[in-house]
């Protein structure tokens, strides 16, 4: 059974693959009652459906799918609707799901962008109207945010996912403030560079590809760096993603009050994203105090 009494429940989105996946399983094989957003999961995610299932038989907890789409509020709020009424309450939301993009920035179309944006960050706050009513209620929960150490690093090529993540950690660090005192706890995991066939096969592709001719030389750059993704993965010499995972449910697993504020996960080993992380912490700190705000901050 969870460690934690509070984390019996938990809606993952964007479980039919990657994270969400490795993150629904590992959940369910500790005991937790998760329930897995899928989106379309009586058409094109079938497949991805009863491979879940089965991989779900036999765990110590129970996982269920539930239809859900982050970029539908109807389909946001019926999932929620759907947790509560089969299973008690909701106790942990964890905001995975997400789309990626990479190639020179104006090579993307504004209607580019909104796709990108429309999941993750549009998406996030669905998920976010649609569960927090019960979390409120009841005074208690967690709310997951997987981000991406791009959410504070930026790197060429990945401009508009890199400004979709810093986006999403503003969101997050906002709202972490602003429900800490009602006993709701917000954690930000920032994955490293973990390339998945899911991520790479579901790339957002530019409306506008001709704009790279007035490039030159480096409009061949963004090519070159994601084949090498790509052959990385295809070698099997790619990070477990599953690490991923299992830094979730360790947040999952810890007392309500005690969690950590950001957890990186970066299988290069590099620091960059936790000094970051220490500088805006310290920021923040005197921010909030500037205002008379500081009984927001939760407890490090």
């Amino acid at each position: 059974m969870p460690s934690s009494s509070l984390a019996e429940t938990v809606l993952v989105t964007g479980a039919s693959s990657g994270f969400g996946r490795l993150t629904a399983l590992a959940l369910a094989q500790r005991g937790y009652r998760v329930f897995a957003g899928v989106r379309d999961p009586a058409g094109r995610n079938v497949p991805a459906v009863a491979a879940l299932i089965e991989a779900a038989r036999g765990l110590a907890g129970e996982l269920r799918v539930v239809a859900l789409d982050v970029t539908d509020e109807g389909s946001c709020e019926r999932a929620v609707a759907q947790v509560l009424a089969d299973g008690g309450a909701l106790d942990v939301l964890i905001n995975n799901a997400g789309v990626a993009a990479a190639g020179l920035v104006e090579t993307f179309t504004p209607a580019d962008a909104q796709r990108l944006f429309d999941v993750n960050v549009f998406g996030v706050l669905r998920m976010l109207r649609a569960a927090l009513p019960a979390m409120r209620a009841r005074r208690r929960g967690l709310v997951v945010y997987v981000s991406s150490t791009d959410g504070r690093e930026v790197m060429p090529f990945l401009g508009l996912y890199d400004a979709s993540k810093a986006a999403l950690e503003s969101l997050a660090e906002a709202t972490s403030y602003e429900l800490a005192p009602l006993g709701i706890d917000s954690v930000i995991v920032q994955p490293g560079t973990f390339p998945t066939t899911s991520i790479l096969a579901n790339l957002v592709p530019a409306g506008d590809p001709a704009r790279a001719e007035g490039y030159g030389e480096v409009a061949a750059l963004p090519a070159g760096l994601f084949a090498g993704l790509d052959a990385m993965v295809r070698s099997g010499q790619a990070p477990d993603p599953a690490r991923v995972a299992e830094a979730i449910v360790a947040v999952v697993a810890r007392p309500p009050g005690q969690r950590p504020r950001h957890v990186v996960v970066d299988p290069s080993g590099a620091d960059r994203t936790a000094r970051a992380n220490t500088l805006a912490d310290a920021i923040q700190s005197e921010l909030l105090a500037q205002y008379g705000l500081s009984q927001l901050r939760p407890a490090p």
